[in-house]
């Protein structure tokens, strides 16, 4: 695909996820199922509550993860940089967006070593789509996004859906997880596999730690839908119908991170997709999470300043230290032991 074409898809999808009404899923997430026993008596001082957790050998002031989806737009130079500067303020871990119009041409976009010197002291992750990871040069990729931003891990995405409805998209997907496993062998730093919106099932995360792969996003359904985003960007009714239809599909965050973390409680994952505030935070850490990320949550300020991402940023965190207090949980290793009950929603 022509660079201009790529340049493009990634403004459009920019656009497009900036307007949530857009982008939104025709599903929830599932955390609005689950509700913590509240603490009338936590015996705790809120101010000590210990947040403190590490990724990949690099310490974190909270379990969040500011996770990208830019890629490729000209904006995206600004975008990465105020990601970049909020991570390294608040001492949270950072995932780029795709890095492959930056491998692919000279439009680094913000995608290159001076990214590492905006944020040197917290865990940085490269980002890199299956699609190219199994092609000819996938082996060269995955090394050049690595070091292109002196990165701690290697994301590597999974968006099937995505590309089936995705104008000029990659519609082969044999041999993905050959890939995968190859890259694991090879590669330098830890790889993670993520989702895009549609959750991992319990069969498919198997297969993966089988692979060797270190951690797991399981980017749930219930916050952007990509099968939607694609839908906006259809030339003709027909791609919109086939898109849209698709709106409501996949396995929402809540359900993948339990039902994973129940299967295979010593695989390390991330909960992604449509976390709202620090109480989905907290939820998803009672599931099973090990950290948690947000993107579309933090992308218009990302737009704005630095500044604008911490403000965001900082009341997640005080909302996950209340959730802590509320719940009697002095750190993250008591919260995941916090009473959390189901409930049933009535239709």
């Amino acid at each position: 695909m022509k660079d201009a074409e790529l340049l493009k898809r990634k403004n459009d999808h920019l656009d497009i996820v900036l307007d949530p009404e857009c982008a939104a899923s025709r599903i929830r997430t599932g955390f609005e199922r689950f509700r913590f026993e509240h603490c009338a008596l936590p015996e705790l001082d809120l101010d000590r509550i210990d947040l403190t957790t590490a990724l990949f050998g690099k310490s974190l002031a909270a379990p969040l993860l500011i996770s990208s989806m830019t890629g490729g737009a000209d904006r995206a130079l600004t975008i990465n940089r105020h990601l970049a500067e909020a991570a390294q303020t608040l001492g949270l871990a950072m995932g780029v967006g795709s890095q492959r119009i930056a491998l692919e041409s000279d439009a680094k976009v913000g995608l290159d070593h001076t990214l590492r010197d905006f944020a040197p002291d917290v865990p940085l992750l490269a980002n890199l789509g299956a699609a190219q990871l199994k092609g000819a040069n996938g082996r060269d990729y995955a090394r050049r996004a690595v070091e292109m931003i002196g990165a701690d891990a290697l994301i590597v995405h999974l968006n099937p859906l995505q590309e089936a409805l995705q104008r000029g998209g990659d519609r082969d997907w044999r041999g993905v997880l050959d890939a995968i496993e190859r890259t694991v062998g090879e590669l330098s730093v830890p790889l993670v596999v993520k989702e895009v919106g549609a959750g991992l099932s319990v069969s498919i995360a198997r297969q993966l730690a089988e692979a060797g792969v270190a951690m797991l996003d399981v980017a749930g359904a219930g916050g952007t839908s990509w099968a939607a985003v694609e839908g906006e960007r259809a030339n003709n009714s027909h791609q919109r119908a086939v898109a849209m239809a698709f709106a409501g599909w996949g396995i929402p965050t809540a359900e993948a991170v339990h039902d994973i973390h129940q299967a295979l409680p010593n695989l390390p994952l991330i909960a992604s997709g449509g976390i709202v505030d620090g109480i989905d935070a907290a939820k998803a850490l009672a599931l099973g999470a090990d950290i948690v990320g947000q993107a579309a949550a933090t992308l218009a300020g990302a737009t704005e300043s630095s500044d604008a991402v911490i403000d965001h940023f900082r009341i997640v965190i005080d909302q996950l230290r209340v959730a802590c207090f509320c719940t009697g949980s002095a750190d993250l290793a008591a919260l995941r032991h916090a009473p959390l009950v189901a409930r049933e929603i009535g239709g």
